[in-house]
C-alpha cells in the first residue's frame, strides 16, 4: 500500500508533532486535525522548534527543513480527514476521549481506512469497539521520540484484521521502524517492562539514596544505556509516567505498578519534566541542564 496522506488527530502534543514531523520526511502528506486555532498554534511552534534543534546539529538541512514543513497542514475541520489513506489518533491517554476520536473518524473516513490508535498502555479493543470498524482498528506504539526511535509495537486487538495488520506493517517500514508484533495485554511489552524499572528509580531518590543525578549516571554507564531512567521518565512526562503506572496498577493489581510516592509529590507541584521545564532535572527547551558537578565529571 502507498500512503499519499496520512491524518493524526492530535498534533499539540510530543507524540502528535514528532509523529507528524517524521511522516512528512518520509515523503508523506500529513494533515494534523486539532480542536482549536490555539492548539494549532501550538502544534506548530512546537514542530518548527523540534526541527530548529535538528538543523543546530546538523540532522537536517534548511531545505529539508522547509519540505517538511510544506507537507504537513493544520486544521480543525474533521471533514479534512475524508480522503486520508489511514487516520492516527494521538490525543492523551484517556479511553473516553479515543473512543471520542474514534467515533469522529468513522462518521467522515472511507468505510475501508484502517484507524490507528497509539495508545501505550489503553486496550485496543475497547477503543476500536467504538469505531464502527473494529476489525480495521490496530494499536502502533511509538516510542519518544518518533523522529528517532527505531522501534514501534503492532498491536492487535481482538477484531483487528490481517489486512489490517498488514497496512500497520507497510508504515512502520516505511517510517524505517523495527516492529514488534504484540498481542493485546495491559502495558503490552516496552511500557510493561520499563515501568518497574523507573518506579524502582524514583524510590531510590525518594530514600535519599542516591541523588537523581547519579541514579541515572551509575544505570547509564552500568548498564551502557543510552539515557537514564528518571531523564527518559522527564522527557515523556512525569504526569503521562503517572497515569501509566495508575492504569497497569489498576488493570493488573501488582505493586510493582503503584506509583512512587515522590512521582505523585511532583506532578501536583506541576513538576512533569521537558514540558515543564522541571522534574528530576532542569530543562531549556528540548535539552536538559547539566550540573557544575556533572560538567566536571
Amino acid at each position: 500500500m502507498e500512503f499519499r496522506k496520512i491524518t493524526i488527530v492530535g498534533g499539540g502534543g510530543f507524540m502528535g508533532r514528532s509523529l507528524a514531523q517524521k511522516i512528512a520526511s518520509s515523503g508523506i502528506d500529513v494533515t494534523v486535525l486539532e480542536v482549536s486555532q490555539e492548539r494549532i498554534g501550538h502544534a506548530q511552534r512546537g514542530m518548527a522548534a523540534s526541527l530548529d534543534d535538528e538543523l543546530r546539529k546538523w540532522g537536517i538541512t534548511a531545505s529539508e527543513k522547509k519540505v517538511v514543513l510544506s507537507r504537513v497542514s493544520f486544521t480543525t475541520e474533521p471533514s479534512e480527514a475524508a480522503d486520508c489513506d489511514l487516520a492516527i489518533e494521538a490525543v492523551p491517554e484517556d479511553l473516553a476521549l479515543k473512543q471520542a476520536v474514534m467515533l469522529r473518524l468513522d462518521a467522515v473516513c472511507r468505510p475501508e481506512t484502517v484507524f490507528v490508535t497509539s495508545t501505550a498502555t489503553l486496550s485496543v479493543t475497547e477503543i476500536a469497539a467504538a469505531s464502527g470498524r473494529a476489525d480495521r482498528v490496530v494499536g502502533m506504539h511509538f516510542l519518544h521520540p518518533v523522529t528517532r526511535s527505531k522501534l514501534v509495537e503492532i498491536v492487535r486487538g481482538s477484531e483487528t484484521s490481517d489486512a489490517t495488520f498488514a497496512t500497520a506493517t507497510t508504515l512502520a517500514r516505511t517510517l524505517d521502524k523495527t516492529l514488534i508484533e504484540v498481542f493485546e495485554y495491559p502495558g503490552y511489552v516496552v511500557t510493561r517492562a520499563i515501568l518497574p524499572f523507573v518506579n524502582e528509580a524514583m524510590h531510590i531518590v525518594m530514600e535519599g539514596v542516591a541523588s537523581a543525578e547519579d541514579v541515572d549516571l551509575a544505570l547509564r554507564l552500568g548498564y551502557e544505556f543510552k539515557m537514564g531512567p528518571l531523564e527518559y521518565a522527564d522527557r515523556v512526562g512525569l504526569d503521562t509516567m503517572l497515569d501509566w503506572m495508575e492504569h497497569l496498577f489498576h488493570e493488573l493489581g501488582d505493586f510493582k505498578y503503584r506509583p512512587c510516592p515522590l512521582l505523585r509529590k511532583m506532578v501536583r507541584a506541576g513538576h512533569k519534566g521537558r514540558k515543564t521545564g522541571r522534574g528530576f532535572f532542569e530543562w531549556k527547551g528540548s535539552e536538559r541542564v547539566r550540573s557544575e558537578k556533572e560538567a566536571s565529571r
